[in-house]
């Protein structure tokens, strides 16, 4: 099982927070049931048992640790229990609903959050399909000041995803994978004599997400189009579809 890669873009997007308590709320817009899973970074705690499942159209809602806090959350989809086994279609953790720590199956998309609860420490929130796309996500700050764009990827890319990335389960598309995945490339993949900012170049590949859903990160050293200096929020909500 392929994990979620580790990139080096969290530094990009900063906006200091100062609330003493920040909530995070996941929620679901879809049609049918997701399954979030949230791996925290090494040396921060596990939140909500690293997993749930959240029905159509409802959401969940906790405290953020009032200590620096940083990890990723995702959504998992076409879960089931099969056989006395717990499995997901695509962003399974190891077939366990409460993830506790482990990351996530790509292709998937990804948000990533570094959070702080204090006026001089930085945090940054940001979203990725470099380990490709599984499902609409977009993240909102609420009650902010300053400049707060929602971003993310509101665009459904399953329909128009490429034959060479498709994912597929129980005969349909369920996952657009990245160009790495797909073709396991050092160019692709943004490694060996192209890890770094000036050989990590976008491809066809990443172009396609790209286009949907400028607002994200689709390759290692990429940069989004949206910046934003939002200090404060109350609230940040992950939300999946639209």
């Amino acid at each position: 099982m392929a994990s979620f890669s580790r990139i080096a873009f969290l530094s990009l997007l900063l906006l200091p927070l100062s609330h003493a308590t920040m909530i995070l709320t996941i929620v679901n817009n879809c049609p049918y049931p997701v399954w979030p899973a949230i791996q925290p970074n090494a040396g921060h705690p596990v939140l909500e048992r690293g997993g749930f499942a959240l029905n159509a159209r409802s959401h969940r809602s906790f405290p953020a640790p009032t200590t620096h806090w940083s990890g990723r959350i995702w959504g998992r989809t076409g879960c089931a229990n099969k056989n006395g086994h717990f499995t997901c279609a695509t962003g399974d953790c190891g077939g366990k609903l409460e993830c506790n720590g482990l990351g996530g199956a790509t292709p998937a998309t990804l948000a990533q959050f570094s959070l702080h609860h204090s006026h001089t420490d930085q945090s940054s929130y940001a979203v990725s399909l470099v380990d490709g796309f599984n499902i609409p996500l977009t993240v909102t700050p609420h009650e902010g000041k300053g400049v707060c764009p929602v971003i993310g990827c509101k665009a459904d890319l399953l329909a128009k995803c490429p034959w060479s990335l498709q994912k597929h389960a129980d005969g349909r598309v369920v996952a657009c994978k990245s160009g790495c995945e797909a073709f396991n490339t050092d160019e692709f993949c943004c490694r060996g004599h192209f890890n770094s900012p000036q050989t990590c170049k976008p491809s066809k590949w990443s172009d396609f997400f790209k286009k949907s859903c400028p607002e994200t990160f689709a390759y290692a050293h990429d940069s989004p189009s949206l910046m934003h200096d939002c200090s404060s929020p109350r609230e940040l909500k992950v939300i999946f579809c639209h």
